[in-house]
């Protein structure tokens, strides 16, 4: 998927924008010091265990959650300006729709409510599915519900979207059917998404950035296709049942002994000399090792970090 150019910072092309981004509830933080930049014009993964704070950095973004510390800029406008409330949509996992409406009055309903509103959009969305114009809401199957809220938010022809883990509930064939949908009126509008979800393999072929969330705090953050190249899964022989020394000076993000044999993912600091086998590893074996692993040093791609203290550069 081709990437834009890194933004000047002054243009307002950050999408996102987070400085010391925090959040604190009773039982402890849910966010802690979060840091990154988000381009303009990406489709972004959001992942991360539950409880990592997806839901809040996104609460956060739709002014849903107040942060604590910190501050978050939407398109370099400050979150809590009112002017940022055009610029996004927000679709969440529940799908909020009204059940005894019809699908042509939700529609009429997000042109009353948005001044934006493209209802041609809209409406070809809701049709290239089949989906009932005057069919209720609630008569709807998964899918086609999930079709009208996606009409809905791009409806509204907003800047950034906002998705919190909405299609977790569909069948594999739905699934396919809006993550397609999602790129092509993203491609063609320049739309940026965020997307939170768990369905890792699927990420690989919808998304271009990442944000990987683990204990509250930002894992890693940038371009897919730099974040992967930069880890090395490395297997071989143990020296007397642990990992080989020379395996040292190179960062270590997990590692598991079976018998005489262990494979390590491994960021490398040079050249892997040793007689190994060294393959890339897959987007999913990456973040699966990051999300096992949430001591592991942070990784951000050139232009993801704000502050590179701590941080190493892929």
């Amino acid at each position: 998927m081709a990437h834009t150019s890194t933004p000047d910072r002054t243009s307002g092309a950050w999408a996102l924008e987070a400085r010391g981004l925090s959040k604190r509830y009773r039982r402890g933080w849910a966010l802690r010091d979060c840091s990154f930049r988000l381009p303009a014009g990406r489709i972004c993964g959001l992942v991360g265990p539950n409880g990592a704070g997806k839901s809040t950095l996104l609460g956060m973004a739709t002014k849903q959650v107040e942060p604590t510390e910190g501050e978050l800029h939407v398109f370099g406008i400050p979150v809590n300006d009112p002017a940022v409330m055009p610029r996004f949509a927000f679709l969440g996992q529940d799908k909020p729709l009204f059940k005894r409406f019809t699908v042509a009055e939700t529609l009429r309903m997000g042109s009353e409510l948005n001044p934006g509103w493209d209802m041609a959009a809209a409406e070809r969305i809701v049709r290239s599915g089949d989906v009932p114009m005057n069919a209720r809401v609630g008569t709807l199957s998964g899918g086609q519900r999930t079709r009208v809220a996606f009409a809905l938010a791009f409806g509204k022809r907003p800047d950034l979207l906002l998705l919190d883990e909405p299609m977790s509930d569909l069948d594999p064939l739905a699934r396919h059917e809006m993550s397609t949908l999602l790129m092509a009126e993203a491609v063609e509008r320049g739309t940026t998404v965020v997307m939170s979800s768990h369905m890792l393999t699927e990420l690989e072929d919808v998304c271009d950035y990442l944000l990987v969330v683990a204990g509250g705090r930002i894992r890693m953050a940038g371009d897919a296709d730099a974040l992967v190249p930069a880890h090395a899964l490395v297997t071989g022989v143990t020296e007397e049942g642990t990992l080989p020394a020379a395996l040292g000076p190179h960062t270590l993000i997990e590692s598991r002994i079976q018998g005489r044999q262990f494979q390590a993912m491994v960021r490398p600091n040079g050249p892997l000399r040793g007689d190994w086998q060294v393959t890339e590893p897959s987007l999913e074996e990456v973040l699966l090792a990051h999300l096992r692993s949430p001591d592991a040093p942070a990784l951000y791609t050139p232009g993801a970090s704000i502050e590179a203290e701590g941080t190493r550069s892929a």
